[in-house]
């Protein structure tokens, strides 16, 4: 008498422990999460890991070298450079969150307007986002901090301004490719609304190719609150900053060369962190752009 053999279903993997599996599987892909890990828990508890207030002067000698108590050396002023590179982290991350996230927001609702509205209304939308797109960012930049005055938030602003246009027009593209798919049309000929269609089935569709791109853009947005910064158009001292840190750099490279290794490093670890992450994230959701071993 054979005996039935019980079938266990097991449970869909979750979108973390999906993400977390791939990037396990990913040598860069570790190498970036660790990175970005590593990089979000030194700007989060900067306080609590340094010692010394990042704006104080004479901390130490001035221009010192690194040492047990300061180790990455000092400034010009006698600033400690370890606790300026820390706050100058949490700086970049409170850019790249902040304007990323507008520009997320915005160019999500432009494009689903764009994608899906009328052919008049596209039209004048993509006039505006290639215009926005036509200025340099750091010219547009230098700009807007000649009208409103350099700060955080300029640099903000900026960043995000620039940012729209192209987070908008892959979710137009995106939009307009699902507009006409047939599980789309036969839910329309079911009798279902805009709003069922745009939530369950177009944003679950374009948020993930949006959310990796936004990852890859981290290290850019960081690069231009470094360039603002460096040119005086940002943040502005005694606020710390990585462009700040190296502009003071470069003006006493001769005297010592830390400044300047210590305000480009960490630029270097997000850009190599973010976008190894990036790459993993989309060869996970999309095992098609995966490159061939």
């Amino acid at each position: 008498m054979g005996q039935a053999q019980a079938t266990v279903s097991l449970p869909e993997p979750t979108v973390i422990s999906r993400i977390l599996r791939g990037l396990a599987g990913n040598r860069t892909g570790t190498i970036g999460f660790v990175l970005v890990v590593l990089i979000l828990a030194a700007a989060i508890f900067a306080s609590w890991i340094s010692q010394y207030d990042p704006a104080a002067i004479m901390t130490g000698p001035r221009m010192a070298p690194p040492s047990s108590e300061h180790w990455l050396g000092t400034d010009n002023i006698g600033r400690d450079l370890f606790s300026r590179v820390l706050a100058g982290g949490r700086v970049a991350m409170l850019v790249a969150a902040a304007s990323l996230g507008a520009a997320l927001s915005l160019g999500l609702v432009l494009g689903l307007v764009a994608g899906l509205g009328p052919r008049w209304l596209d039209n004048l939308l993509l006039l505006l986002f290639d215009a926005l797109r036509s200025f340099p960012t750091i010219v547009f930049g230098l700009a807007v901090v000649t009208l409103v005055g350099p700060s955080l938030f300029t640099v903000i602003l900026v960043v995000a301004i620039t940012s729209v246009p192209i987070y908008a027009r892959i979710i137009r593209t995106q939009a307009q490719s699902l507009r006409n798919a047939e599980f789309v049309m036969a839910e329309r000929a079911m009798g279902a609304g805009l709003p069922r269609i745009l939530f369950v089935h177009v944003l679950p569709n374009v948020l993930g190719p949006l959310l990796i791109l936004a990852s890859m853009d981290v290290p850019l947005v960081i690069a231009t609150e470094a360039g603002l910064s460096f040119l005086g158009m940002g943040v502005r001292p005694p606020t710390p900053s990585w462009g700040v840190i190296l502009n003071d750099g470069y003006n006493f490279i001769r005297n010592s060369p830390w400044p300047v290794i210590a305000g480009s490093v960490p630029i270097v670890l997000v850009t190599l962190g973010f976008t190894f992450m990036g790459e993993a994230l989309r060869d996970i959701f999309d095992p098609r752009l995966q490159k061939a071993n």
